[in-house]
């Protein structure tokens, strides 16, 4: 399945009247065109990643030489704020949990690990607006559909919305093969948050300065480095273990 595309300013300005959910805006690199100032202020409030793009790009997107000098890919979900999420959570008693993906930029790996949250418990999954992995209608396939059953929100800046969750009453559990706290010997109930980070460079310093726990998966033998979505999934299940316990 592949991504849906819009073009041209007047369908894309009505896109964004009728709250339709925009992934990704390709604008010519002609962008102090005004016809664009608009559209540019309105993605700008609402947070919808946009870049520049040559017009060979532009028609390579839709196969349409007529867009006007702009695109945009639709998104299969509507992003949600996770800050209502965790206000609703514990207005029903319950404790939060929500994972953040941290530079997970494989299609396959986002929707294998979503599809592992939802069966898990988790009440939503945190990506940040650049350099995340396309939620499109390929995730829908690899994720089994379970991008429609956990709230996905998106957050501009990662280390902000974190200290924010903390400010929430959250703790912090950042998954790293290099931490210090096994899983079996960490408490993961409670309201939590687990960050997963790249699959190339894990998880950002600077989460692993605000963690209140560093998480690794004990191993057996010399290998010690699984797949993201593997470890995520791993993880997420000694969490629901223990909460499950905890009840």
């Amino acid at each position: 399945m592949s991504k849906k595309f819009i073009f041209g300013v007047h369908p894309i300005e009505e896109a964004l009247r009728k709250d339709q959910t925009l992934d990704k805006v390709w604008i010519s690199t002609d962008t102090r065109n005004p016809k664009f100032r608009p559209i540019i202020d309105k993605l700008i409030e609402l947070g919808i990643p946009f870049v520049k793009a040559p017009q060979e790009k532009l028609t390579t997107l839709v196969s349409n030489p007529n867009h006007q000098g702009i695109v945009a890919a639709l998104s299969p979900v509507s992003f949600q704020s996770w800050e209502e999420i965790v206000t609703g959570c514990y207005e029903r008693g319950e404790d939060p949990l929500l994972l953040v993906l941290d530079g997970i930029t494989d299609v396959r790996n986002f929707g294998a690990i979503v599809r592992s949250a939802a069966c898990a418990g988790v009440h939503a999954v945190v990506v940040p607006m650049r350099g995340a992995a396309a939620i499109g209608m390929d995730s829908v396939k690899t994720s089994a559909g379970a991008v429609f059953r956990v709230p996905i929100c998106r957050e501009a800046h990662l280390i902000n919305a974190v200290q924010r969750m903390r400010d929430h009453g959250l703790r912090l559990a950042v998954a790293t093969e290099k931490g210090e706290s096994k899983m079996y010997d960490t408490a993961l109930n409670g309201p939590l948050v687990l960050v997963m980070g790249s699959e190339e460079t894990g998880p950002d310093p600077a989460m692993l300065r605000l963690a209140d726990s560093r998480v690794s998966i004990p191993m057996a033998g010399d290998f010690d480095s699984l797949n993201v979505s593997v470890a995520a999934g791993v993880i997420l299940f000694e969490i629901l273990r223990q909460r499950t316990r905890a009840i």
